[in-house]
Order: structure tokens, then sequence, then C-alpha cells
């Protein structure tokens, strides 16, 4: 089977949330790809240990740097897009920094709300503002690349709270991309689904479990949770030449988990 095999040499790649899981995994594949890759987060190490990503990537060749960053924080934000003037400018952003907070809609308390709709949503927002703006004032639009989730479409069970900051994502997305087609920027999100990462501790070995023994809420049609390694590659062909004409876009990445 042939395979798409894009290359961002020269390109300046941000990857929030880039510490670990999916982001940990895009911002490799991307400096595999030849990118020079800002990799931001509020810490340094993976959640479960290991070699922290911009090092992983140093030692595969690439070129990377780690920039402390809390993405609630547009003040974070714009600094970590202007550290990316010392490599040429930005040109991809991938704002991919999350969290999960389960429970009943009845039970939540309001800070716990503010928290997470402060990341994923508010996060989504500035980050793409952000990096378009700057873009914009370089004259040299590029792609942003936002990570929604099968929760931009689909309610699950007591987790009204991130499903609505996933839904914000879906229109994120959508309404950037409409307002930025004309300057040349294009705007998209991978939704996720049933992704074995650090997101939730536990979740990883549990999904893949539960996904084996077919005990998801919903079944996963390819029978299994899917990884991170799954899902890099979406991001790589968003943020290229290939998707030239793809804008305002959620590529699922769900083992088809939407399907039915």
């Amino acid at each position: 089977m042939g395979q798409l095999n894009p290359q961002f040499t020269d390109d300046t790649v941000i990857v929030t949330g880039g510490a670990s899981g999916i982001g940990r995994e895009v911002a490799q594949q991307f400096g595999g790809a030849g990118a020079t890759v800002l990799v931001a987060d509020l810490r340094e190490e993976p959640k479960n240990g290991g070699t922290p990503t911009h090092e992983a990537i140093e030692e595969d060749g690439g070129t990377a740097e780690f920039v402390e960053t809390d993405v609630s924080d547009r003040d974070d934000i714009a600094a970590l897009v202007e550290a990316a003037h010392d490599y040429g400018g930005l040109d991809v952003m991938v704002n991919n920094a999350g969290m999960f907070i389960g429970g009943s809609i009845l039970d939540l308390e309001p800070e716990e709300f503010e928290r997470i709709h402060s990341v994923n949503a508010k996060g989504i927002y500035f980050g793409t503002q952000v990096a378009a703006n700057d873009m914009l004032k370089r004259e040299d639009p590029g792609a942003i690349i936002n990570t929604a989730s099968i929760s931009s479409h689909y309610a699950q069970f007591e987790q009204v709270q991130y499903d609505s900051t996933k839904g914000a994502v879906r229109m994120i997305t959508r309404g950037a991309a409409l307002e930025l087609a004309e300057t040349g920027i294009r705007v998209n999100a991978v939704a996720p689904g049933q992704i074995a990462t650090e997101l939730d501790e536990g979740w990883s070995e549990e999904a893949t479990q539960k996904a084996a023994n077919d005990e998801l809420v919903k079944r996963v049609p390819l029978g299994r949770a899917g990884t991170p390694e799954d899902v890099g590659p979406a991001y790589l062909y968003l943020a290229s030449e290939q998707a030239s004409y793809v804008t305002g876009e959620l590529l699922f990445v769900d083992g088809g988990w939407q399907v039915f």
C-alpha cells in the first residue's frame, strides 16, 4: 500500500500539549518530517515519564525546543508564537492541549467548568487567533490544526462539560476557516475517537481492554482503541500541500466509531 509522506523541511511547527499523548506523537512525527518543532506544555516531562519530547526529537536528528506554556493564558500563547520567530516564523499551529473532567452535570463545580473551558475552548480560540494574526502580519499564511474529538458531535454519558468544550472546538474551527479562507490560512481539526493516551490516568490500559472485549458504551467497528501513532498522520496531512483545498474540516480518526 502506498504511503503519504509529506515533508516539512524549513517549516516551523508549534504543538501545544506536546509533552504527552497525541501531542507528543504529533510533535515527533513533524520532527521526523523535517520540521523545527516548538513543544508547548506546562511541563517538559511526559505524564508517564521518559525523555521529554523536544529531546526525543533532537536525539532522532531533528530540531526542537520546549516552551513552557499555559494555553488558558493568551499572553503565554502570544509569547509562544513570538518564540517561533527565532526559527523563521510560524508555519503550522497545532492547538492540541486539552484536559478531561468527567462527572454528572448535577455535581460539577463552577471552578471545574471554568478550568476545562479555559484550556479546551479558550486555548483553542486564542491559539487560532494569535497564530492567524502572526501569519498575516508576516504575510506568510499557513495551516492551523485543532484537536477536536468524537465529542465534538456526539454526547457521551457524564461528559457534558467535556463535550461542550469539544463542540466549541468544532465551531471555532469552522468559523475561523470561513473567515480566514480569503487570506489563504487553512483551519481544520482532527477528531480522535477512543485513543489510549495519558489524558485520563489509567485510561490507556482500560480503553484498550474494553475495546478488545467489546465492552465500551459504543462499539469501535475496527475492534480496538486507537493509539497516538494512528492519529498523528492526520495532522501532517492537514498541514501539507496535499490538503491545500481542505479547510473547515473535522477529520475523524476513530476506528469507525461515529459511523453508526
